[in-house]
C-alpha cells in the first residue's frame, strides 16, 4: 500500500510538472474587446487594427513610451539638411519576415504608396506634406517637403512595406511582409483569433513568446478567462470598478499608468443651445470632474486642466480649470439667457454617447448634476459608427468622445481648425476661430520645439476662454496581467510593443 501511495504521489507530481511546463510553453493570450477591421497598415484605423499592425510592422521611428517623442526604430539616425529636407539613415542588416533585406528602395516605395490616389490609403493625409522621397544610396533616404511641416518625424512612424508590395491591392488578412517583432501565422488565425509568432531580423530582438490575440466581447467572459488561467494580458478591457476583484485574484496583477488621451465633450458652437460661450461655460462649471474620476473611474483618471496630459512633451502647466461650482454655473447660464425668467427658457439638449455601460453611467451622472442648475439633457446611446455619422452631419447638440492616442499635438488641428469641418476633418462642432487657427498653423509649420510649445500653450488658453470643446479627464492606461506577463506595461498611448520584451 505504501508503494502504491508513493507511486500514485509521484504520478501526481509528474502530472503537475507537465501541466506547469505546458502552461509556460503556451502562447501568451491577449484579450481585446473588438475585432480588428484589417491587418493592412495602409487602411488600419480602428484601435485593435492599429495596435496589431504595429506588432507586425515597423516604421522609421517609434514613439517614446512615456514622452511620445519620436525615437529611431528602423532608422539609425536623421539629419535636417535644410528646413525642407530630411536625410534618414537606415539600420543595416534588418530583414523582413520573408528574409528580404531592408533597403532605401522599400522606404521610398512605401511613402509614395501611402500618398498615391491609386492606393487610397486612409493615412494619405499623414504624408501630404511630402513633395518627394528619394533613395540616397542603399541605406539612406532624402525626404523633401512641399512646405514647412513640424510633425514629419512623428509621421514617419508609418509602417514600412516591401517595395514590391507597397502598391499591392488591400490585404486585410495580414499577408503583407513586415519588419515588426511578430509575424502572423495565417494558418492558425481565424476571425477574432490572431496567432502571432516571434520574428527574426526585424526592428526588435526576437520575442521570447508567441502571442494569441483573442476577441472576447463580454466583460464577464474576459474576467473568467483570467480567473481560469487562460488569459495573460488585457489593456483597458475592464470597468474600473471591477479591477479590485481582478487585482486580488491569485496570480493576477493590475498595473496602471497615466494615459496620453483625452475624454472631452464636443458641442455645436455655430447654432443651438451651446452657440453661446456662457452656455458652454455653465456646462463646464457644472461637471464635477474630480468626483467622477474618483468614483466611476475608480481613481484611474485625472481631471483635465489642459487638452494635453501632463506627461506629454508639449504640455504647458496652466492653473486648474475653474472647479465644480453650481452657483457660477447658474450665473453663466443666466448670462446666456437660460433659466427661470430667462428669454430662452430651460436649456434642453441631446447628448450622444456610446452604448458602453460605463460611458452611459457617466453621462447619466453628469446629466443629473446638470439638472440641478436647470439644464435638461436627453441621453442618446449610439454605436460608434452611427454616432460619428450624426456628428459629421451636424445632427447633435453635444457628445462625449475620447482621443485615445493623443501622440502629436498637431492632431488637434483635425478637431479644431476651421479647415477641418466635415468632410475635410473632424471639426464636428463647426468651430470658426481665427486665433485657434493661427496657433494651430504656427504649431504645424515650425520645427523649433520651444516655439511649438508656446503655440500650443496659447491654443490651450484660447480653448479655455472660448470652450469650443470641454476637456473632462485623462484616463489611465490599465493592464491586467497574469504572473507570466507581469512585466508588461502599456505605453502612454496604450500600444503593445511591451509584449515583445517580456522575459
Amino acid at each position: 500500500m505504501a508503494l502504491g501511495a508513493l507511486t500514485t504521489g509521484c504520478g501526481r507530481h509528474a502530472s503537475s510538472d507537465d501541466a506547469a511546463r505546458a502552461q509556460e510553453a503556451r502562447p501568451l493570450e491577449m484579450l481585446v474587446t473588438s475585432d480588428s477591421d484589417t491587418l493592412d497598415p495602409r487602411y488600419a484605423v480602428d484601435i485593435v487594427s492599429m495596435r496589431v499592425s504595429r506588432l507586425l510592422h515597423a516604421g522609421l521611428v517609434r514613439l517614446d513610451a512615456d514622452t511620445l517623442e519620436p525615437r529611431p526604430y528602423i532608422a539609425a539616425s536623421w539629419q535636417w539638411l535644410t528646413p525642407l529636407t530630411l536625410r534618414v539613415e537606415l539600420r543595416p542588416g534588418l530583414r523582413f519576415h520573408s528574409g528580404a533585406e531592408l533597403t532605401s528602395r522599400d522606404v521610398v516605395a512605401t511613402l509614395r504608396a501611402f500618398a498615391s490616389p491609386a492606393v487610397a490609403s486612409r493615412h494619405a493625409r499623414v504624408v501630404e506634406a511630402i513633395a518627394s522621397a528619394d533613395a540616397d544610396g542603399p541605406l539612406a533616404v532624402k525626404v523633401t517637403l512641399n512646405r514647412p511641416h513640424a510633425t514629419l518625424l512623428t509621421d514617419l512612424e508609418l509602417p514600412i512595406l516591401r517595395a514590391d508590395e507597397a502598391f499591392a491591392p488591400p490585404s486585410p488578412d495580414g499577408a503583407l511582409d513586415g519588419l515588426g517583432p511578430y509575424a502572423l501565422d495565417r494558418d492558425a488565425s481565424s476571425h477574432g483569433d490572431l496567432h502571432l509568432v516571434p520574428a527574426r531580423g526585424g526592428a526588435l530582438p526576437t520575442p521570447a513568446h508567441s502571442v494569441v490575440i483573442r476577441t472576447v466581447h463580454d466583460e464577464n467572459a474576459r474576467a473568467l478567462r483570467f480567473h481560469a488561467g487562460r488569459a495573460d494580458v488585457a489593456v483597458n478591457a475592464f470597468s474600473p470598478t471591477l479591477l479590485p476583484a481582478l487585482d486580488s485574484a491569485h496570480g493576477l496583477t493590475v498595473t496602471s499608468r497615466p494615459g496620453a488621451n483625452l475624454t472631452y465633450l464636443v458641442l455645436r458652437t455655430d447654432r443651438g443651445p451651446f452657440a453661446s460661450v456662457d452656455a458652454r461655460r455653465a456646462l463646464s462649471l457644472a461637471i464635477d470632474r474630480e468626483m467622477i474620476a474618483r468614483t466611476l473611474l475608480a481613481g484611474h483618471a485625472e481631471a483635465a486642466s489642459t487638452l494635453l496630459p501632463k506627461e506629454h512633451w508639449a504640455h504647458t502647466a496652466l492653473p486648474p480649470f475653474p472647479p465644480f461650482d453650481r452657483g457660477a454655473a447658474q450665473a453663466a447660464l443666466a448670462r446666456a439667457g437660460f433659466g427661470e425668467g430667462g428669454p430662452n427658457g430651460v436649456l434642453r439638449a441631446t447628448w450622444l454617447t456610446s452604448t458602453d455601460r460605463l460611458r452611459m453611467s457617466i453621462a447619466r451622472t453628469i446629466a443629473q448634476e446638470l439638472r440641478a442648475i436647470g439644464i435638461e439633457l436627453e441621453i442618446v446611446p449610439l454605436e460608434l459608427g452611427t454616432m460619428i455619422a450624426r456628428l459629421n452631419a451636424g445632427d447633435f447638440d453635444l457628445a462625449s468622445l475620447q482621443l485615445p492616442e493623443l501622440t502629436e499635438p498637431n492632431v488637434l488641428r483635425v478637431f479644431l481648425h476651421s479647415e477641418s469641418i466635415p468632410p475635410n476633418g473632424a471639426n464636428r462642432g463647426r468651430v470658426h476661430d481665427a486665433e485657434i487657427d493661427a496657433r494651430l498653423d504656427e504649431g504645424a509649420t515650425t520645427t523649433d520645439r520651444q516655439i511649438r510649445i508656446s503655440a500650443y500653450a496659447s491654443l490651450e488658453s484660447r480653448v479655455r476662454e472660448t470652450l469650443p470643446i470641454i476637456p473632462l479627464w485623462h484616463e489611465d492606461q490599465i493592464a491586467v496581467t497574469s504572473a507570466r506577463a507581469r512585466a508588461f506595461v502599456p505605453s502612454a498611448e496604450a500600444r503593445w510593443l511591451g509584449l515583445a520584451t517580456l522575459p
